[in-house]
Formats: structure tokens, C-alpha cells, sequence
């Protein structure tokens, strides 16, 4: 049967027009004067749409358009807000660059807004505060991801406490998304091979501020009903599933953006899905420009940006090597690469013919520049994947850091950014990039702060007994039953809050684990305590859907009822009322398994003290004025004792520190040191931990080094890119001759400070000459594990030459006390690189 369709739209009057035009601009996600425009015209229908203002607009009856259109008083507050819209998109940003080059941001999931459910968690909240704040900063900056049909799973829990998941269908055409369209009215459409087929994808934008977002969606009618299903669900499906979704990410997105007349100069990979993108980049080189494989990927390295998520090996997307031979045996052949050297591009060991294809590897093998976001999981990184550089020092393998940050007025409340306006000044709001404007916290009186976070907290006790009740009656509870919904929790208790993945390493049951100890805590009729937990398990997960049946199983107790409340279904709006409306967000990871963790800078940035175990961003952001700290850093090997061990260090903060700062009130109510707290959460989070923080310096780090490498490209063409790839060649072949033998130095067994060390070693270079090596002297204290920390690399120079050998030498003055110790070693030398480590380029003597 053939189903001919049409798009019908809203019919809305020209003076409402404006409202069509925000509706579609995720910009509305982080203004409520603008989200109130919608809940003023109906708020029933603002409820029943999900909070989706494009849905909403088709659900409005004509008539309540038309009262609404002869309303002056809406009609003046629809026109302050399209002109603070206007005024938005019009304003001189950050960025003072050329916009005729951009950068391209992949990511698998966008978390932007509720009335836009493509995300899962952590991973998809930080793509869609990227592009948010890349709107404030005005960067040239597009995103590229998938429009799945079915998004993330809607999470019920079952009488018994067990998670199961729904896959609700999105309507596309009632969502803030447009599909994009060719001068002549079709839609823009790309295809891709894979596995002999071709799959063909349609192009979708989310206007998000002054950036666009363009999606990829498979189902169309192109596409036997097989391939329709490649962007049904998140991270749904099985290995093929996932490695026809990341082809279609990585080599896809780079054809849609080309499609629709974006030739980005960057690309940035938000997570190792979107390695293949660098296969696609070099594939165009070549084709274009009949360059080799090893000069378009030397081109393009140096405009590639890769940041890593993830701190455990099994975390990071690998392949078989069947799948691989299925997806790309045709690819090497376009790269000119025989089948062994295609694999070793994501394999850590290169000849290791046993080892899968991994993503991160690739990546990392494909991009001049790659990050960690903490700097603790910077370190986790570089100790992971050392391998790939052998011969180089852990803290030496290029992989740096950047430390996450939000978006601080898309997860801070309405209530308190005015008070945040009103006394931080215009500055605030119109230049975000201020970070110093956060020093005016003080301004604020610890009376109007308190009274602030308590009217939060009651909205999230009210939003939770909704929740709740909603949860009853979907499980037929009855109307006796529903009353208990209206007892739970209280608006004026200490009030706890753990959400988040329900993975087993972030420990959410640890609270449980001497049940009689947490029954007194929450027995307390002086000092009362109650727990909020919210959060999914991956469908695949049994043992975290167990974690979360054990705490709902508790949370049923008489004895504990209404004090403990799991809400289900974790969601951002859910989100936003825990993160500003509970007093503690606790978080319980095993260090350092938390690669970040921004959940605990939105709470902060709302006042909400943090009590963490010192991982991720908490290991930077954590001082004794600001929040607590569960332990002092301790890693374990033994994670049974680690349990235990923080399980009663976390127990001992609450009963000696967090319950007494609480509930020690002064004669006006106010329990000042705790509001001295919050001012220092608020001031602490919200300067260090702004996404604006974070985006200026990947841009300072990274954008604008590797726009700039693409100029020279540009400009000078591809002779550069070339010459580097010979000399890699030739440095390759000629790095077995390379030797470094005879060090001799001048120092006495003794040396006093202020005294110089001359060091010199006979280096032979084969076919290299001495301007295509750097020898260096690698030196500085020695621990008490022999090993060189806090090293100082110095170049030695090239004297006179002698049986195939350069005599090189270098004097150093003995600056600080203690033992010191040095070695030499040879690393390549070229203009093209961007960086020295070249794996497996590296000499010691």
C-alpha cells in the first residue's frame, strides 16, 4: 500500500508569528521569560505536550490564538521577548575570528532539552551545553548527530521495583527539528555504502541560539525496512547495529554537511562513534587532490580534535575483526592501504593480528589533538592508552586535558538567576564569557539566598509527589493508597539527592549498606533526613537494574516510607528540579572510574554542596569551604574494603559535619555556615566550571591552532602535508640505525646548587640529518622509585661528526636540592608536526 502524506501546520496569526520562529530555536531552553510565553497561552496544553513548545503550538485550539492575538498585554510581553531573541542573535560575541572557516563537532547524543529526546545521560547533556554555549561565544561551530526515531528508553519500574523500558515513537514533525531542503523544495539527502548497500539518510536542523545541529535519519522510503531501523534507537541493537550507526555518524555526517553547503576546515570527535569521520576526511583528500594515504591523513591530522569520555578499557567501542572485513575490506582499497595496515589504524599493538579494531584508537591515531575532561581522567587517559606510543613516558603521551563544565542558564532556575541578575549586574547575562562576575556572590544576603533554596526545595517535593503519584497510578494503586504519595518527603528536611546511570561502579546502594545506621539518620524527629534517587540502568545491565530493585525494595519499608522516594524515568527536567532543589547531591564512584561527572557542577552552581568521593571534576573543584570530600583520593584494589571503608567515612560526614551544619540555625532561622557554603559552591562551580570556561579554552587549545593549520593548507597547499609525509617515511624506515651510546657527564657524585652539569652523548642518526632529530636531555628528581618526576626536557646541540656519529652536548645548572637524574633520548624533527611523539619514533639511550 502507498501512503501518499502532507505536513499541516499550525495556522497562526501574523502578530503570534514569532512564537513559530522561537518554538523551533532551542535557544527557548535556556530563557524562561520565553518558555513563559507558552505557558501563558495555555499551560494545560504546555503540561500535556511534554513541555514541547512545537508540539505545543499544533494542540492550541484557533480561538485561543485569536484572544491571544488581540491581547496587548501578551502581545507586548511576545514582543520584549522576540526582541531580546533578535538582540541575542545580533550581539557581538566572544569569537572576534573569520567565519569562512568552521568546525565541526560529532557527537552520538545531544541532551538540549526535554522536547528533544535524543540523549541517554552525561555524554548527551555535555554535547548539547557545547552547542548551547557555542551559540553565546558565537563560534563557527556546527554539530552533527543522529535523529533516532525511538531516542533513549522511557524507564518504568514494575510492582516489584524491576526496570523495564518502553520505546515511545518521536514525531519529528512536532519537535524543534526541520528537515532541510534543496533550492527546489526536496529534501537533502546523502548516501552511504555499507556492506555492499546503499543506505540512504535524509538531513534534519535544530536551531540552537546562532548554531545549527543537522541529524541524520535513515527512515525514509529508500531504505528497505532493515535499513530504516539504523536510527531507531539510541545505543540500541546489537554490534552491527552500532558500527552501522557510528558509519553513518562519522563518514555520513561529513557527506550531510557537504549536502547542505558546510565545508568545516576541523572536525572535533566527541567520543570515539565518530572516528570514521577521519577515514571520510582522507578518502576526500585523496580523491580530490591525488594525494597518498600517508599525506592526506598527515594533512588532516593536524585538524582533528578528539576528546575521550570514558575510563575503563571496556568502556571504549570495539569491533570484531569479521565486522571490520564486512563494513570495510572496500576501504582500504580506496586508501590504497592493504588489509593489515587498515586494521592496525585502531589497533593499540600494530602487528598484534588477535586484537579487535577499537574507535579510541583509531581516533587518536587520526588527530593531532586529544583530550581527557578532568585532569584526573587526563592522567587515567595517558596511563590507558600509553601503548600506541611506545617509548614515551606516561605523562608525555599527548593526550592533555579539558575539564568539563554547563551551561549555567539552562541548569540554573528562573528563581535564582533573577537574584543572580539583579545583583551580579548586566554583565551577567550579556557577557557570559565574564567569569569574574561570579566574584559578586557576597552581594546577596544569606536571608534572600536561603529563602530562594527553600522555595527550590519545596518545588521538588511537590514535583516528586506528583512523580510518584503518577508512578501509583500507572501500577494501580488505589485512591487510599495514592494519599501516601501527598506525605512523602518533606519541604523542610535536609534533603539528599543521588541521580544518575545506574552503573555498578557509581555505587548507589552505598548508603545502604548498614541499613540500622541510615534508620536513625532518617528516624531523626529533630534533625530529619530524607533521600531522593533517580536515575536509568543500560537495558543490558542486570546487576545496576538490581541496584535500583534493592533501593526501591527499601524505600517500601514501614519503617523508612516517605522518607526514601526512587522517581523513575530520569529525565532533564527531572534533573533540573534535583539539582537546584535538594540541599546534598551525593555521588559514590569507585576512583577513577567517574571521567567527570557534571551533574555535580550543576548542583553546585544552584548551591547544592556536593559530598563526593574526590574523582572526576570533584577532585579539582572540592575545598572545605565549598562541599565534602568522601576520603582523601585512596585508590583500592580490594573493592570490598573500599566499600566499606568510604560507606563509614560517608556515614561519619553526615552524622558529625553535614546533619549539624544543617540544622544549626540562628535566632532568625538561618543556618549561616551552611549559606556560607552554598555562596562558596555558587562562586567556586560557577567560575571554574561555566561551560563558557571550557569552551574558551578548547577553542584557545585547540580550534584555533587547528583552524590555523588548515589555513596554512589553504594557503600554501599541500606541499607541506606531502614533504611531512616523507620525511615520516623516511624516519621510519631509518629509526632501527638510530642509536644513542656513549652519555658522559660532568657531574661529581656530589654537586652543589648554582654549579652546571655538562652532558654529552655520541648519537648516530643513519640517513637522518641532524636538523630531521631533536635530541634531548630528559632530566630532574628522582623519586624514590628510581623514576624521573616533574621532568625537564632540554635540547642538546650537534658538534662535530665522526664515524657515522654526531657529538652532542648540553650544560644545566643544579638548581634545586635533592637527587636528580637525566637521560637522553632522540625524538623526530619536522615543521609539519604538530607535536614530536610520533608513535614509535622515540630513541632512549
Amino acid at each position: 500500500m502507498k501512503i501518499l502524506t502532507h505536513t499541516v501546520k499550525p495556522k497562526i496569526p501574523e502578530s503570534l508569528a514569532p512564537l513559530d520562529e522561537m518554538a523551533h530555536n532551542l535557544w527557548i531552553s535556556w530563557n524562561f521569560d520565553a518558555i513563559m510565553l507558552f505557558i501563558r497561552l495555555d499551560y494545560d496544553i504546555w503540561s500535556h505536550s511534554r513541555q514541547n513548545p512545537a508540539k505545543m503550538l499544533g494542540m492550541v485550539p484557533q480561538e485561543r490564538f485569536d484572544s491571544a492575538a488581540a491581547d496587548d498585554s501578551y502581545l507586548a510581553a511576545l514582543r520584549e521577548v522576540y526582541g531580546k531573541f533578535q538582540a541575542y542573535k545580533k550581539a557581538q560575541p566572544w569569537y572576534k575570528g573569520d567565519y569562512t572557516d568552521s568546525v565541526a563537532y560529532f557527537s552520538m547524543e545531544y541532551g538540549m532539552d526535554s522536547s528533544l529526546p535524543i540523549y541517554s545521560g552525561g555524554l548527551g547533556i555535555l554535547s548539547g551545553d557545547h552547542m548551547k554555549t557555542s551559540s553565546d561565544l558565537g563560534l563557527p561551530l556546527v554539530g552533527v548527530g543522529l535523529l533516532y526515531r525511538q531516542g533513549y528508553f522511557i524507564q518504568q519500574l514494575n510492582a516489584d521495583g524491576y526496570q523495564q523500558e518502553e520505546y515511545p515513537e518521536n514525531d519529528w514533525y512536532n519537535m524543534p527539528v526541520r528537515r532541510c531542503e534543496t533550492k527546489a523544495g526536496d529534501p537533502v539527502k546523502i548516501t552511504v555504502e555499507m556492506a555492499g548497500e546503499h543506505i540512504v539518510a535524509q538531513v534534519w536542523e535544530v536551531k540552537v541560539g546562532r548554531s545549527s545541529l543537522y541529524l541524520l535519519d535513515t527512515n525514509i522510503d529508500e531504505n528497505v525496512p532493515a535499513n530504516r531501523t539504523i536510527t531507531a534507537t539510541l545505543y540500541g541493537g546489537d554490534k552491527e547495529t552500532r558500527i552501522r550507526q557510528e558509519i553513518l555518524l562519522g563518514i555520513g555526517g561529513i557527506r550531510a554537511l557537504r549536502a547542505v553547503g558546510v565545508n568545516p576546515v576541523v572536525a572535533h570527535m566527541n567520543e570515539g562513534h565518530a572516528a570514521f569521520l577521519g577515514l571520510e576526511r582522507i578518502r576526500e583528500v585523496m580523491a580530490d587532490k591525488g594525494l597518498s594515504f600517508a599525506q592526506a591523513a598527515q594533512a588532516l591530522w593536524a585538524t582533528n580534535i578528539f576528546t575521550t569520555h570514558t575510563p575503563v578499557p571496556a568502556g571504549n567501542e570495539r569491533f570484531g575483526i569479521d565486522l571490520m572485513e564486512k563494513y570495510f575490506r572496500g576501504w582500504s582499497g580506496q586508501l590504497g592501504l592493504d588489509w593489515k595496515a587498515f586494521l592496525a589504524l585502531g589497533r593499540e599493538r600494530s602487528g598484534d593480528d588477535t586484537e579487535p579494531f577499537c574507535m579510541t584508537v583509531l581516533a587518536l591515531r587520526l588527530s593531532a589533538y586529544a583530550n581527557g575532561v578532568s585532569e584526573l581522567h587526563g592522567h587515567v587517559s595517558r596511563e590507558m592508552w600509553k601503548a600506541i606510543w611506545p617509548g614515551l613516558t606516561t605523562d608525555e603521551v599527548p593526550i592533555g586535558f579539558v575539564t568539563n563544565g554547563v551551561h549555567p542558564r539552562t541548569w540554573i532556575p528562573y528563581t535564582l538567576l533573577e537574584v543572580l541578575d539583579r545583583y551580579f549586574g548586566p554583565r551577567f547575562a550579556e557577557e557570559p564569557t565574564d567569569l569574574d562576575t561570579w566574584d559578586r556572590i557576597d552581594r546577596i544576603s544569606d536571608d534572600e539566598l536561603w529563602r530562594t533554596h527553600e522555595r527550590r526545595r519545596e518545588r521538588l517535593v511537590v514535583f516528586a509527589r506528583d512523580r510518584l503519584k503518577k508512578e501509583m497510578r500507572r501500577m494501580g494503586v488505589s485512591e487510599k493508597g495514592l494519599a501516601r504519595a501527598d506525605d512523602a518527603l518533606s519541604p523542610s528536611a535536609l534533603t539528599i539527592s543521588f541521580a544518575r546511570r545506574f552503573a555498578t561502579y557509581k555505587r548507589g546502594n552505598l548508603l545502604l549498606s548498614d541499613p540500622d545506621r541510615l534508620l536513625r539518620l532518617l528516624s531523626d524527629k529533630d534533625r530529619p533526613l530524607q533521600i531522593i534517587f533517580a536515575g536509568k540502568a543500560h537495558p543490558h545491565d542486570m546487576p545496576g537494574k538490581e541496584i535500583i530493585k534493592e533501593l526501591v525494595h527499601f524505600s517500601r519499608r514501614d519503617d523508612v516510607a516517605g522518607r526514601i522516594v526512587f522517581l523513575e524515568d530520569y529525565d532533564m527536567t527531572m534533573a533540573r528540579y534535583m539539582t537546584s532543589g535538594s540541599d546534598i547531591w551525593l555521588n559514590t564512584p569507585r576512583r577513577p572510574l567517574e571521567a567527570s561527572g557534571t551533574s555535580g557542577m550543576k548542583a553546585g552552581m544552584n548551591g547544592v554542596l556536593n559530598c563526593s568521593v574526590l574523582d572526576g571534576w570533584w577532585a579539582e573543584g572540592y575545598s572545605p569551604e565549598n562541599g565534602w570530600a568522601i576520603g582523601k583520593g585512596e585508590e583500592y584494589a580490594d573493592t570490598e574494603l573500599q566499600d566499606e571503608i568510604e560507606s563509614k567515612a560517608l556515614y561519619d560526614l553526615l552524622e558529625r559535619e553535614i546533619i549539624p551544619t544543617f540544622y544549626d540555625r540562628g535566632r532568625d532561622g538561618l543556618p549561616r555556615d551552611w549559606i556560607k557554603m552554598m555562596k562558596a559552591s555558587i562562586h567556586d562551580v560557577g567560575k571554574n566550571f561555566s561551560f563558557h570556561r571550557t569552551l574558551m579554552e578548547y577553542t584557545n587549545r585547540y580550534y584555533l591552532p587547528a583552524m590555523e593549520n588548515a589555513r596554512l593548507l589553504k594557503t600554501k597547499g599541500f606541499d607541506s602535508a606531502k614533504a611531512t609525509a616523507d620525511y615520516l617515511e623516511l624516519a621510519r624506515r631509518e629509526w632501527p640505525n638510530v642509536v644513542v651510546e656513549d652519555v658522559r657527564s660532568s657531574a661529581r657524585p656530589v654537586m652543589e646548587r648554582g654549579e652546571t652539569v655538562r652532558v654529552e652523548a655520541r648519537v648516530r642518526t643513519g640517513a637522518l640529518s641532524t636538523d630531521q632529530v631533536c635530541v634531548e636531555l630528559y632530566h630532574g628528581p628522582v623519586g624514590s622509585t628510581g623514576e624521573i618526576h616533574q621532568p625537564v626536557r632540554v635540547e642538546m646541540k650537534p658538534g662535530k661528526s665522526q664515524g657515522g656519529f654526531w657529538d652532542y652536548s648540553v650544560e644545566v645548572a643544579c638548581e634545586a636540592t635533592g637527587q636528580h637524574g637525566y637521560a637522553v633520548r632522540v625524538l623526530p624533527h619536522h615543521a609539519g608536526l604538530v607535536h614530536p611523539f610520533v608513535p614509535g619514533l622515540v630513541r632512549w639511550a
